[in-house]
């Protein structure tokens, strides 16, 4: 009998193929899926979508998931984007069958390429780029063959030959498949399989002067693989086709032949997912690294204090789709806030202090007043709070003439003291300006949180975070927002989206002071700052120089 309780998820489109393929001949056995990431760059959120259905299906099937490096192109390749990567993955908890390389079937899709040769399936063409451009034709003009289509089978085994040995200069030659110059997909008229690059690559050294274009390398890696299900954005639908004609050129039934299959792009608004742009924003020193925490970057949100548990909520709550996905970024903000709310400890912290002295406070003592660390979690426990004469409040929150509905500390006004006294507004000392510079007030001795008292169980309007003058430790802060001002920067081609870029994305705050309880916080920990948000130690951050990443506001205000 079914359990009435037990929540059962629906299947998104992608399952749905793979139960149905189960249902029709697959074993659970021949399982397989494969991230593939090209290594010229870092991940970023829209990756998130790809690596978390992959390794998802993995787990759900007791699947192997593979991480294969799409390192077909040299000239922008770097190892340093492979390590990031696979870091990366690491902290999201995912693991990976093999590790895997196009590179490591360089000599096998080599072998490949020289059997269609062979078999009439591929050619060597030596026209320009430009005349093969415009020799395609359009999606409503048929292409026209090259004048090197029917070179003879030893002409293009000897010209391929010395592609791969050197002798040629990019841009002379490349191998094409041969095809059909009037299909109605262009992705079929008589694509290019390898062009010369004499690039360093950062595996293979200078051992190989042609590399495979990604269409030949893709479908051919995940055959050398064995993976049942190649998982690819949108925009490969039409590269569909071609990968199972590359497909046929190899295939032997005694293996499983992979299976393509799409689901859209994830876009994130106020922000691009372009490696190209997100380079640029690097390379120009927009940003401060691929890190930076305003990056749409894996790296960038874990610097900024996001979780893995919260990225894989956002991405559960985007779904799988079959159409390109707007998301809005207040949904990923809502996924992080939820999390740190259960898991974060309660710090006090002033990011713009004003000094406020109790006037009848005993002058020199201080006296330790008890703090919940996380009412969300019981075993979270208590901290102490030193209280004295001279305290730090935040500057916004005093108003001279503060009005009853205003829950603020005003000349005359009551507030409550977080775990602490009432205290009333007595005096607003000004500089020559006329900017307030320290406010002067008296407490009600008998009004301290949880002792009991009736003066303790008092109301008044408002509760204020602070910490004491003599009893914390100063800090950098961080506040970032969103680092573009409009919702789609990348969606206009003739604007430079650099133009766009927030002038107001990044706030320092230099003379923030922090309770004592953080004067070891080590990077990357995170904190909810009461009142005001979530916030994470930067990986700069040392004990000699304290410095906070806001991820979040506590609500959203954007």
């Amino acid at each position: 009998m079914e359990n009435p309780n037990e929540v059962y998820k629906a299947l998104n489109f992608i399952e749905q193929i793979v139960e149905e393929d189960l249902k029709n001949g697959y074993t659970a056995s021949q399982l397989k899926f494969r991230f593939p990431p090209e290594p010229n760059g870092y991940l970023h959120i829209g990756h998130a979508k790809a690596f978390c259905l992959n390794f998802g299906l993995g787990e759900k099937y007791d699947a192997p998931v593979n991480l294969r490096f799409d390192d077909t192109n040299p000239s922008k390749e770097e190892q340093e984007f492979v390590d990031a990567i696979k870091y990366d993955l690491s902290w999201m908890g995912f693991k990976w069958a093999e590790e895997c390389y196009s590179s490591d079937y360089f000599q096998q899709l080599y072998e490949w390429a020289v059997e269609m040769i062979k078999n009439d399936k591929a050619y060597v063409d030596s026209q320009s780029s430009e005349a093969m451009a415009e020799q395609k034709g359009t999606p409503t003009k048929p292409g026209v063959n090259s004048p090197y289509r029917n070179r003879s089978v030893e002409e293009n085994l000897d010209l391929f030959n010395k592609m791969k040995l050197g002798e040629f200069k990019e841009g002379e030659h490349v191998l094409r498949a041969k095809i059909d110059m009037t299909h109605t997909n262009m992705l079929m008229r008589d694509p290019i399989m390898y062009r010369v690059m004499h690039k360093h690559h950062h595996r293979t050294g200078n051992d190989w002067c042609i590399y495979p274009m990604y269409d030949w390398a893709h479908g051919e890696s995940d055959y050398i693989e064995h993976i049942s299900h190649s998982l690819c954005s949108l925009e490969f639908k039409p590269h569909r086709e071609l990968y199972d004609w590359f497909l046929d050129q190899v295939y032997d039934e005694k293996n499983i032949r992979p299976k393509q299959r799409e689901f859209s792009r994830l876009n994130l608004n106020y922000t691009v997912m372009s490696k190209r742009k997100l380079m640029k924003l690097v390379e120009d020193n927009i940003v401060d690294g691929w890190d930076d925490p305003r990056m749409p970057t894996i790296s960038g949100l874990r610097r900024r204090g996001y979780t893995p548990a919260a990225i894989r909520d956002f991405i559960d709550k985007a779904g799988v789709s079959k159409r390109d996905q707007m998301i809005d970024v207040a949904l990923l903000e809502s996924c992080i806030r939820a999390d740190l709310n259960k898991s974060t400890n309660r710090i006090m912290a002033v990011l713009n202090p004003l000094k406020l002295v109790i006037t009848n406070y005993p002058e020199g003592k201080t006296e330790t007043v008890l703090a919940e660390n996380n009412p969300e979690d019981e075993k979270a426990g208590h901290r102490e709070m030193i209280f004295s004469r001279e305290i730090f409040i935040e500057k916004d929150d005093f108003l001279e003439d503060c009005p009853n509905k205003v829950f603020k500390l005003g000349i005359g006004k009551e507030v409550r003291l977080k775990h602490g006294y009432i205290i009333k507004g007595e005096e607003a000392i000004k500089d020559a300006n006329g900017n307030v510079v320290e406010v002067r007030c008296t407490y009600d001795e008998k009004s301290k949180s949880g002792s009991g008292t009736e003066e303790s169980k008092r109301k008044v309007q408002g509760t204020l975070h602070w910490v004491s003058a003599s009893h914390n430790v100063a800090a950098q802060v961080n506040v970032y927002e969103r680092l573009f001002t409009v919702e789609a920067p990348d969606a206009d081609k003739e604007v430079d989206f650099k133009t766009l870029i927030n002038p107001n994305s990044l706030t320092v705050l230099k003379d923030c002071k922090i309770e004592l309880a953080l004067k070891d916080a080590k990077p990357l920990e995170r904190y909810q700052f009461q009142r005001i948000g979530y916030f994470c130690v930067d990986k700069n951050s040392t004990p000699n120089n304290l410095i906070f990443n806001r991820t979040v506001t506590l609500k959203e205000g954007w």
